[in-house]
């Protein structure tokens, strides 16, 4: 079974690396890609560039053998500069793999909550099953949603026996840890050490990123 974890990662930090790690264990996935959101559909844009932002990734987890990157927003970008929708990633993803094989998208509680504003976000869950990172103890009236009640699934041999099509919530540990927090830091000539991998840092030093954001 596959997953797919998409984010602007600006910058990449243990926040997103660690709850990775263990929906990667829990579920018993094969792989998990990360994917760098290239061009968010969203009146922000990030403060670093879609290349710095795919090198942090690549440097964050190059360690991980199961973990790897997934540079299509990215190349999108470069080749037709759209913005990057998740319906298109998931079904370029959904086309190359088959229509039989596990497919599993993560998102955070605040991505979960504002899920069906996104752009046709009922095809995206007939494409993907939606992977909720939640905390352990939390508030339950998410899952009260008519929408969620006929898509829950709790549990995960079933995940592995459908392509698509359910809502798991699975508990992480969830740090306190926030890009816009590391982006701070770093304008106020502060270290980000212990916030994000010792090589993502390095590359922010080295690529000066951040240190006029505000």
């Amino acid at each position: 079974m596959i997953a797919i974890l998409g984010g602007t990662f600006d910058p990449i930090h243990f926040g997103h690396l660690r709850p990775a790690l263990e929906i990667f264990e829990k579920l018993s996935l094969s792989e998990l890609r990360f994917i760098p959101s290239a061009k968010p559909p969203h009146r922000w844009q990030p403060e670093a560039s879609a290349k710095d932002r795919l090198k942090m990734v690549q440097k964050a987890i190059k360690a991980m053998p199961y973990f790897t990157l997934d540079d299509r927003e990215y190349l999108r970008l470069q080749q037709d500069n759209v913005s990057s929708f998740t319906i298109d990633t998931v079904r370029s993803i959904r086309e190359e793999i088959g229509e039989h094989e596990p497919l599993c998208m993560i998102v955070g509680m605040d991505a979960f909550q504002s899920f069906t504003s996104w752009r046709d976000w009922q095809d995206i869950l007939n494409t993907v099953h939606l992977i909720v990172a939640s905390r352990p103890g939390y508030d339950d009236k998410e899952k009260s949603q008519d929408w969620v009640q006929q898509r829950i699934e709790t549990d995960l041999k079933a995940l592995h026996e459908k392509p698509s099509g359910n809502v798991y919530f699975c508990a992480v540990t969830q740090l306190d840890i926030s890009a816009t927090m590391i982006r701070n830091q770093v304008n106020q000539g502060k270290s980000c050490r212990y916030l994000t991998p010792k090589n993502v840092d390095k590359y922010i030093k080295k690529k000066n990123l951040y240190a006029s954001w505000s």
